[in-house]
């Protein structure tokens, strides 16, 4: 590694595993000092303790968590330079009327709000070091509208608003703000082939390049890169790293009912 990150402080929501834990690995491969906020606690110890890190406990959902975590780890570690937005907290696939309030609710609690909170949290800490990176994933979901998850397409789409206001207002500051869509073999893509097995061929079948991404090896570089002095002229964007997934759009139409 070339330590594109030495002596930065990362905090990275839903740590624990997936693609979380792929960023808190590589980011912790490239010199930065790592804090785990992680909704399931012996997931995110372990994420934690394999790089000599940090774990809070977080819901993300949970406004005082979310200013917690920020809180510990300029405690812990005495800044924040980055903040990576990447929790989710689960969805049932099903068709859009069927969907309830409280459905809906939650996963802008935890998709949009948590990390509205994270990053305003982080915010007066960054400007005063005239320092900082974001990195929001969002995703292809929502961009090409996916069926049965409309809680998370709402969610992942509002983040991407947030992200590109955030970097115009923020562009003065010395903070950057940006998005990857990722394609990944991910927590929440095993959920989705554990009710649809037929998923994990078609979607490897689908991809441009025949198969979906690691969470270590494909999509944590490019967020290092996004949190490393590297990025500092490259703000409110939105990054597909999928494999080319987003150029023709997503075949997969489940029989909800």
């Amino acid at each position: 590694m070339s330590g594109q990150l030495e002596g930065r402080v990362a905090l990275v929501t839903g740590g624990g595993a997936g693609i979380g834990e792929g960023i808190v690995r590589r980011f912790a491969a490239e010199g930065a000092r790592v804090v785990v906020a992680e909704y399931d606690e012996e997931a995110g110890r372990a994420a934690a303790e394999s790089v000599d890190g940090t774990f809070v406990r977080c819901d993300v959902s949970q406004r005082d968590q979310v200013d917690a975590a920020v809180a510990a780890a300029v405690a812990t570690y005495g800044a924040i330079d980055v903040v990576v937005n990447n929790a989710w907290g689960g969805g049932a696939i099903g068709r859009l009327e069927k969907k309830t309030d409280e459905q809906l609710q939650h996963g802008m609690a935890v998709g949009y709000f948590g990390p509205f909170w994270a990053m305003t949290a982080a915010l007066p800490h960054m400007k005063e070091r005239g320092w900082g990176r974001v990195v929001n994933l969002c995703s292809l979901n929502g961009v090409n509208a996916h069926m049965g998850s409309l809680e998370y397409n709402a969610a992942k789409e509002a983040l991407r608003t947030l992200t590109r206001t955030a970097a115009r207002e923020w562009a003065a500051t010395g903070i950057t703000v940006n998005a990857i869509c990722p394609a990944a073999k991910s927590q929440a893509f095993f959920r989705a082939i554990s009710e649809y097995p037929d998923l994990e061929a078609l979607a490897d079948a689908a991809n441009p390049m025949g198969r979906m991404g690691d969470a270590y090896d494909d999509i944590a570089p490019v967020a290092v890169f996004l949190a490393s002095e590297g990025s500092r002229y490259l703000t409110g964007n939105t990054l597909f790293v999928d494999g080319g997934s987003h150029i023709n759009g997503a075949a997969w139409a489940p029989d909800l009912d």
